[in-house]
């Protein structure tokens, strides 16, 4: 009884700790931490209601349709909600607003000014920053940031893993660009990663080691479940028109 007593003391104390993490990171910290830190269960309770349940509900029933057709009511709303609360959370979403629209430029401005204090080492900002820097052109930038990821679960199936692999690559590393690109080899998986990685022998002129990688991929591709078919057909589509390419020359 003591050690089950035991076990649910410490509940609470995590409830407190992931939403005190989950504020951080979005920029609310001066709005809810002494709600969370004074009123430990009742205060996560009601801040996982209002940032979390309700946020989501409000994204999924209420899509913002004008921002479809016309992004730049979207971005007219984010900078508004900036200027008017200007929170971590508020800039990153319009920097994110930004890179998705084709303003590179102003979203790394965005990105490098937010990545101070609580939130200079902000996963979400530096692979943002790693996918900005590529479109720039700035690979050489992209490793040292992308090496602070490294060893973060997600970094290895990652699109950012690929724009690492890709930077070593620009920069004159190509034995390290071509073992980052080794590491997200798999069968019945990686497709992305496995494109690219055809791409990279490509451009290394290794014509029949990338055939060999876009032919496995369209031959895995009737053994996959259709969920996976699906999440994967442009990959299938642009290694069938790579091979294409090299059967014609």
């Amino acid at each position: 009884m003591f050690s089950l007593y035991g076990n649910w003391y410490y509940i609470p104390l995590i409830l407190q700790g992931l939403c005190l993490l989950h504020s951080f990171r979005n920029g609310t910290q001066q709005r809810w931490l002494w709600i969370i830190v004074f009123l430990p269960v009742i205060g996560s309770l009601i801040y996982i209601y209002q940032e979390v349940i309700s946020n989501r509900s409000v994204r999924i029933k209420a899509p913002d349709i004008s921002a479809v057709f016309d992004p730049g009511v979207k971005l007219k709303r984010l900078e508004n909600e900036v200027k008017f609360t200007d929170t971590f959370a508020n800039r990153i979403k319009l920097a994110d607003a930004y890179l998705d629209a084709g303003y590179v430029d102003k979203a790394v401005e965005i990105y490098t000014a937010s990545l101070t204090g609580a939130f200079a080492e902000n996963e979400h900002v530096l692979a943002q920053l790693i996918v900005a820097y590529d479109k720039q052109g700035r690979h050489r930038e992209i490793i040292p940031i992308a090496r602070n990821l490294y060893k973060l679960p997600q970094f290895a199936r990652s699109r950012i893993h690929v724009l690492y692999a890709i930077a070593l690559e620009q920069t004159g590393n190509i034995a390290a660009a071509e073992e980052e690109f080794k590491t997200m080899k798999g069968r019945y998986s990686y497709f992305e990663q496995r494109y690219q990685y055809g791409l990279f022998l490509l451009r290394q002129d290794r014509i029949e080691n990338a055939e060999k990688i876009f032919s496995d991929i369209i031959e895995e591709q009737p053994h996959l479940s259709s969920v996976e078919r699906n999440s994967n057909k442009v990959w299938f589509a642009k290694a069938k028109t790579e091979l294409k390419k090299i059967n014609a020359a």
